[in-house]
């Protein structure tokens, strides 16, 4: 048998494991300085047990309502071909990436009491809806996540065997058999990973608890946490509130793998998913129109709002755009500078090392960015004003959450690159730096630009850490709108919500648009 060829990239091995390290350290020990805070017999009162309460119950609810949703949305994606369905597709991850402050404003702007929505149930003499409070976190986060479950179903729907569908129209199968044979069995082992998804990113959301939330009745554990630090400077029960938001993060993460089950569609031929039969067209186009009015509305009504008010925007929310900008670009170049390394190291060591590392790396997804911040400062606290790491802060944070997603595009692109060319390369004796310069970099610089695109984008829109740190000096766009939406300066919030959409679109393209070009090169 042939030996398979063993990269030999001992120093981006070395630097992988200082990454994956660093990781480490920053989460475990901002967990472990939280800890130390917290108060001997301290524990937590009404108001945090009902905030665990709203947070389970909303997380629980919306992922419910996305998944519910999202069944037939999938289901009218994999069962039609029409022109522009690539681009609905597309669209659909387009939320992924979309600042959530704009996305809120937005919201408020078709549902809140002034709204197009309201407008309409007042002229057909109905009462009005509000948006602020628990239901209005409910539809936030169904709007943010109905893309996402849409995208994970259609996945299941595409991977049953085109030969399935071909054998049920040769049995003569009826439509509600078919259904019933081959669809439920795909489902029941999609949806429950889908929704547990869902409920773990509900349950660590902060931006749309504080926006729409906060009252005694829709505060989150997240919110919490940044109210006990923020208001009461109650380092104790900030602690408390942040091992708590892990626990049930981490459980959650833990049930989500739990539910995994095996594909049970067997192989096919990869030919292209058919649907055999006439299923109606009517039920599908109402299905995907109602969606995609629901998803694109708020960002047209924002748009069309904010662009004349861009000229006009105060020198306050250039200033801050100024340093989102440079938060994102700090922080995309830090979660390069942590992935890549990491990537190569786990495609090098291999075995339960290579799985450790990898998980080293993820460990940003089980992690509140909330609590990470409440550990920095602890930290740091005693040494240096915590206002004057506010950016600094807020970039290292940001590119460890986005660290697992740039891994999950590059360590298998890593991997790609290696069983293709890497026994060629060590016969010709192309080690080291020259291996990366010349054989990993250029096939890798697609899932490297969109890594890179994905974390800049994320890191422009982010309320999170800055908004413990940050006074009025240090404050980035989407702290400046949100403040902007508090004093009901709705006019300039629009526009400098339009411009926070355009930073965080343009950073994704520019990235992403690189990566595309070197890997043609």
């Amino acid at each position: 048998m042939a030996r398979r060829a063993e990269p030999v990239i001992r120093p981006a091995t070395v630097a992988g494991a200082l990454a994956g390290g660093l990781v480490l350290t920053l989460i475990l020990g901002s967990i472990a300085a939280v800890a130390w805070t917290a108060e001997p017999g301290a524990g937590l009162g009404p108001s945090d047990w009902a905030a665990l309460r709203f947070t389970l119950w909303q997380a629980a609810l919306s992922a419910l309502f996305s998944v519910a949703l999202a069944v037939p949305v999938a289901r009218a994606l994999a069962r039609r071909r029409f022109p522009g369905r690539s681009l609905v597709v597309t669209a659909l991850g387009a939320p992924f990436i979309l600042p959530v402050i704009v996305a809120i404003l937005g919201l408020v702007m078709i549902f809140g009491r002034g709204g197009a929505l309201n407008w309409a149930l007042g002229a057909l003499g109905l009462p009005p809806v509000g948006i602020y409070g628990a239901w209005g976190v409910v539809l936030a986060h169904v709007f943010f996540n109905l893309p996402l479950a849409t995208r994970l179903i259609l996945q299941g729907w595409l991977d049953i065997p085109a030969e399935r569908f071909r054998l049920a129209a040769s049995l003569g199968m009826a439509p509600r058999a078919l259904f019933l044979r081959i669809e439920v069995p795909m489902l029941v082992r999609v949806v429950p990973g889908a929704a547990l998804v869902v409920f773990l990113i509900c349950i660590t959301s902060f931006a749309v608890a504080l926006t729409l939330g906060g009252g005694p009745r829709a505060t989150t554990v997240e919110l919490a946490i940044y109210q006990a630090f923020r208001f009461d400077f109650d380092l104790g029960r900030a602690a408390l509130l942040a091992l708590l938001q892990l626990g049930i993060t981490v459980l959650a993460a833990l049930l989500a793998l739990a539910v995994a089950t095996p594909d049970a569609m067997g192989a096919g031929l990869d030919r292209p998913p058919r649907r055999w039969g006439n299923p109606p067209v009517t039920f599908d186009a109402v299905v995907l129109a109602v969606a995609l009015l629901f998803l694109l509305a708020p960002i047209a009504v924002l748009t069309a709002r904010g662009l004349p008010q861009l000229a006009g925007l105060p020198s306050e929310i250039w200033s801050a755009a100024s340093r989102s900008c440079a938060v994102a670009m700090g922080s995309a170049a830090l979660t390069i500078a942590l992935a890549l390394p990491i990537a190569i190291a786990v495609e090098r060591i291999r075995g339960g090392a290579a799985r450790a590392l990898e998980i080293a790396g993820m460990m940003g997804i089980a992690a509140s960015p909330l609590v990470i911040g409440t550990g920095l400062f602890v930290v740091t606290f005693p040494i240096i004003a915590p206002d004057r790491l506010t950016l600094p802060v807020t970039g290292l944070v940001n590119a460890v959450m986005a660290l697992p997603f740039a891994l999950r595009v590059l360590v298998p692109a890593v991997a790609r690159t290696e069983a293709q060319f890497g026994r060629l390369a060590t016969s010709l004796g192309i080690e080291g730096a020259a291996r990366f310069r010349l054989v990993i970099l250029p096939r890798i610089g697609r899932p490297l630009g969109f890594g890179a695109g994905l974390a800049a984008a994320l890191s422009m829109g982010d309320l999170g850490v800055v908004a413990l740190f940050a006074d009025a000096d240090d404050a980035t766009l989407p702290l400046q709108l949100y403040r902007l939406m508090g004093a009901y300066r709705m006019d300039d919030a629009a526009g400098a919500a339009l411009l926070l959409l355009a930073l965080s679109l343009a950073a994704f393209w520019i990235f992403d648009r690189g990566g595309r070009v070197d890997a043609q090169a």
